[in-house]
């Protein structure tokens, strides 16, 4: 295997397991953690099994038919791509004026820059990532290499808050609550909107496609779902140390909090650093992946991707700059990305079965049934979330 597709491999389960790992991520799991204690961990169980049935197929099918996302739906029906997409992009755009923010937040905890100074100089770092020459061999080596610092230092963190393990495996499988809200706003922000797509997306950029290259995307996509999945855990567990003591969380910023209470000092700029790691991961995860659903609609959109990309960064730090706290800016956009992800799977799973676009590829039944479970699930989940809102 060339040098090229072995990095496009582990950087795109990278991406998406760090567009999953934004400032969204970190404030939803601690926000909902101190609501819920221990039975968050039957949430946490929840959102990763749902995250497996999303993910497989949906980079499995991407990667069999060669063809982006938005592509496979206006193939469907001429039309639904461009929905898709203009939801996606939607989406992603809400969650990168928090990701902008959680980099601001994150360099003003390591640094005491102001937070708009410190998410000026994030857009400058996120910018110079796509306008080195090889930008797809830096994407993956700048995603990988952040994912893993961030998920050790929260490990450590984890490990020192010393959580009632018992207590957290037994409600993990027999929870005292269940939160619907909660599952919805999770798996959004793990596995909803252009995230389900950020990985599968640089595979096909990478060349990496067809039923030939099927073991190495699944690889990939599994790496990912495992990277998330023990980030998800460490920081539950991370929270539910210090909840369990009973101290009493910063609601300004939860998770900074959490970090610090167990750390002191140090622990806050291990937040600093995580916060920072996790944000411009998921701000270069949110602009290359939104901009991929569109280069495709027209030629010129494809040869000015670095400058429709760039555009996209700036206009969200515009946004921040202008809207300030984006604290529940993060928890609406994972719910709301919960909501698109029925409508993504579902159209991938009517595909999966179309011959005109899968070829002589017989696509296996119990894939086809997991991911009607999600489709199933998250629509009614979504369905009670939404009814909650309009209530």
């Amino acid at each position: 295997m060339s040098k090229q597709k072995s990095s496009a491999i582990i950087g795109a389960a990278f991406l998406m397991a760090t567009s999953a790992i934004g400032p969204g991520f970190l404030t939803q799991t601690t926000v909902f953690t101190w609501q819920l204690g221990a039975a968050f961990g039957f949430v946490v169980l929840i959102s990763i099994l749902l995250d497996i049935g999303a993910q497989l197929n949906i980079w499995r099918v991407l990667a069999i038919t060669e063809r982006r996302a938005q592509d496979l739906a206006n193939d469907l029906l001429p039309g639904l791509g461009y929905l898709l997409a203009a939801l996606v992009v939607l989406g992603g755009l809400a969650f990168n004026i928090g990701n902008i923010g959680g980099c601001g937040l994150g360099i003003q905890v390591i640094t005491g820059m102001d937070t708009m100074y410190g998410a000026l100089l994030s857009c400058g770092v996120a910018l110079f990532i796509f306008w080195i020459k090889e930008m797809g061999y830096m994407l993956d080596q700048f995603t990988r290499w952040l994912g893993l610092l961030m998920v050790l230092l929260t490990v450590y963190i984890a490990v020192s808050s010393a959580p009632p393990l018992g207590e957290a495996v037994r409600q993990t499988f027999w929870p005292s609550v269940i939160d619907t809200k909660a599952i919805v706003t999770l798996v959004g922000g793990t596995v909803g909107g252009y995230i389900s797509f950020a990985g599968a997306h640089r595979l096909l950029d990478a060349g990496i496609s067809g039923t030939g290259q099927l073991k190495m995307v699944n690889k990939s996509a599994v790496s990912g779902i495992i990277i998330t999945g023990i980030m998800r855990c460490v920081l539950f567990l991370a929270t539910l140390g210090v909840v369990a003591k009973g101290f009493t969380l910063d609601s300004s910023n939860p998770p900074a909090s959490v970090f610090r209470m167990v750390a002191g000092m140090a622990g806050y700029r291990f937040f600093g650093m995580v916060m920072w790691c996790a944000a411009i991961t998921s701000v270069v995860g949110a602009a290359y992946t939104s901009v991929s659903f569109l280069k495709t609609f027209h030629p010129l959109i494809q040869v000015y991707e670095r400058w429709i990309i760039s555009f996209f960064i700036v206009f969200s730090t515009v946004i921040f700059i202008v809207l300030g706290n984006p604290v529940r800016l993060l928890i609406t956009a994972g719910a709301l990305n919960g909501l698109i992800l029925p409508v993504a799977l579902a159209v991938i799973l009517v595909a999966s079965v179309k011959k005109r676009l899968m070829g002589s590829y017989k696509y296996p039944a119990w894939m086809q049934a997991a991911g009607w479970c999600v489709v199933l699930i998250m629509g009614w989940l979504s369905a009670v979330t939404l009814k909650a809102w309009l209530q």
